[in-house]
């Protein structure tokens, strides 16, 4: 077992000078605080030896499995947290996080909860069984796959896409280290990331969420062509789809075309047969998602999609020869912990390897 007094010792011993490593009023090491630093140091580490290039980033989730088993999951009314067994770390992380002031922390209850760590996620990602999970978050640099952070979230793909923005300020602030282009797959290609990516100056090598396409054999909104200068859609007929300017969702502006203009359509059984008039939705991002889509099939685009690989591969030395697949902290700050030392132990070995 992993203990405080054990890190201290590793610490010392390839840091001599670690003055700046968290301690407290006794003088020992704080286990949480101490992971990351020594993380961090190992990074510094790989970046002296010039093992980060700090050019081409890449970031993926894989979701590794909690200490919960998955045949006692309940409803979030079932459960009983004042009952002595629930007053436990992982409880009290879970309900705290429902009293954060934070307009951004305001998230839904679960569905389905485990009883024994809340904070863990009931998902089937990967095409794996049913399980409670947490989302091991890595941002590398691809020029030698140095893990230059890490991240736990619970496994949904909302939460995995908002740690990457976290782990890009993050390295930023602590290495100076800003990439001039990410490569992610589809899960991290929305709108509203695409967007945040490019106002930071990052080139997003990343395909598109799209779901716009149909095989039904009605019209695509790839049918139809959109007037950025005056702001409307253009259909195969030559007629135009203009919209109010109203936000729906959040997200999404609609583009409607006259009634009169679809009612004695030609076209309309392959436009929009079951209503009067046809709708085409669009995000507010959607600039940003054109740009993307403009990068797709550059050399730099695919030389970014073939390096992403290397993070991949990451995860699966991990869980092959490390055997690391099952959690065994629990808590979000568990899962913290865990994940920090696995990344200073890759981290560590490429050090070995390529020097």
């Amino acid at each position: 077992m992993l203990t405080a007094g054990f890190v201290g010792w590793v610490l010392k011993t390839l840091f001599p000078d670690h003055s700046t490593f968290s301690v407290n009023r006794h003088g020992r090491f704080r286990a949480s605080d101490t992971l990351r630093q020594l993380f961090e140091a190992v990074v510094r580490a790989c970046m002296n030896a010039g093992l980060v290039k700090g050019e081409g980033f890449a970031a993926d989730a894989s979701v590794m499995e909690a200490d919960a088993s998955r045949y006692h999951g309940k409803t979030p009314a079932e459960i009983d947290w004042s009952l002595p067994q629930r007053q436990t770390r992982a409880v009290a992380e879970f309900l705290s996080a429902f009293e954060d002031d934070d307009p951004d922390a305001d998230r839904k209850m679960p569905k389905v909860i485990s009883p024994v760590d809340p904070c863990s996620a009931w998902t089937a990602k990967a095409n794996k069984r049913v399980q409670f999970g947490y989302g091991l978050n890595y941002l590398i640099d691809v020029e030698n796959a140095v893990i230059v952070d890490v991240e736990a979230t619970p496994a949904r793909t909302y939460d995995e896409v908002a740690a990457t923005k976290v782990m890009l300020k993050r390295t930023d602030e602590r290495f100076g280290l800003k990439p001039s282009r990410l490569s992610a797959d589809t899960a991290y290609g929305t709108g509203r990331f695409l967007n945040w990516l490019i106002n930071a100056g990052i080139a997003p090598h990343i395909p598109v969420w799209d779901m716009s396409q149909r095989d039904d054999g009605i019209f695509s909104r790839g049918n139809f062509v959109f007037d950025a200068n005056s702001n409307f859609y253009t259909c195969p007929q030559g007629k135009r789809l203009r919209t109010t300017g109203r936000i729906h969702d959040g997200r999404t502006v609609l583009y409607r075309a006259s009634k009169h203009d679809c009612t004695g359509c030609a076209l309309k059984p392959k436009c929009t047969p079951n209503a009067p008039q046809r709708k085409i939705p669009r995000d507010v991002n959607e600039h940003a998602r054109d740009f993307a889509r403009s990068l797709v099939g550059t050399e730099p685009f695919v030389r970014s999609q073939r390096q992403r690989k290397k993070i991949e591969m990451r995860f699966a030395h991990l869980k092959t020869h490390h055997r690391f697949e099952r959690m065994r902290l629990r808590g979000l700050s568990g899962a913290r912990d865990e994940f920090h030392l696995a990344a200073t132990v890759q981290n560590l070995k490429r050090l070995a390897t390529l020097m």
